[in-house]
């Protein structure tokens, strides 16, 4: 918890996924996978005062679905039924909003999402910073 306030994480998924050449455009729904499995760990070593939000769009959103879909514990998944950013925008105000309103960060390296996100009072990281925090 910052300062004493709630915290929420919002990550653009595609953003984060796509910030590595790894190979995860052959497997966008595994890809996907090991980032969330990966960020419902990191959910759990937080403060109960922290939420981290997960956007998925496209192929990625059957990340979540299956016999193989991984239990995510208290990670919050977003599915986009269009834009990615939209949503994600959308989820940032919703979660500004609150009150007392907490501290939101978008986790993305997209400018212009960056800059539509600004005008509800959140931050934003880029995918380095969430990766760095992925691994303890």
């Amino acid at each position: 918890m910052v300062g004493g306030r709630r915290r929420v994480i919002v990550v653009d998924a595609a953003n984060v996924v796509g910030s590595r050449p790894d190979g995860w455009w052959r497997d966008r729904v595994g890809a996907a996978r090991r980032l969330l499995v990966r960020l419902a760990e990191l959910q759990e070593r937080l403060e109960d005062a922290t939420q981290v939000i997960v956007v998925l769009e496209g192929a990625a959103r059957r990340a979540v679905s299956g016999a193989d879909a991984p239990d995510l514990g208290a990670l919050r998944v977003v599915l986009a039924d269009g834009s990615g950013d939209d949503t994600i925008a959308a989820v940032a105000a919703e979660s500004a909003a609150g009150e007392p309103a907490p501290d939101v960060t978008v986790v993305t390296a997209d400018r212009g999402l960056r800059q539509r996100t600004e005008p509800t009072g959140a931050t934003s990281e880029g995918p380095n910073w969430l990766l760095g925090q992925l691994n303890p």
